[in-house]
């Protein structure tokens, strides 16, 4: 039974690794490229990992399937939020809607209070 149940985590695992790749493939933009093949590969990453923790030999290993695991959904996070983050600016950038027409990157704008630097400094009274 236990060995059914692992097949069955395996199988599906590759189903949902499937359907992000296909999602990767087919999608039209990139945000949501990135939107279905990280919800698709951590669902799948999750499920082989659980087959996984179903034949761990002792508490040390599932520990660190577990851990391998939530390093694996914290990668993917951070980069799909990254990527998503780049394409977001680099679309603004091209609309017109950046600063310094550097693309779009350095969007936020500074305070009033910040110190000046490089020519435009303001010279001090003598």
């Amino acid at each position: 039974m236990l060995e059914a149940l692992t097949w069955l985590l395996l199988a599906l695992a590759a189903l949902f690794f499937s359907a992000g790749t296909l999602g990767l493939l087919r999608l039209p933009d990139t945000l949501s490229r990135i939107h279905a093949l990280t919800k698709a590969d951590n669902l799948g990453l999750g499920l082989a990992a659980l087959a996984l923790l179903l034949h761990a030999e002792s508490w040390a290993a599932a520990a660190q399937i577990g851990l391998i695991w939530l390093l694996a959904l914290a990668a993917s996070a951070a980069s799909g939020y990254l990527i998503a983050r780049r394409c977001l600016l680099e679309s603004q950038g091209a609309a017109g809607n950046g600063h310094n027409g550097h693309s779009g990157l350095s969007t936020l704008p500074v305070p009033a209070s910040a110190p000046h630097s490089g020519p435009q400094a303001p010279k001090a009274a003598p």
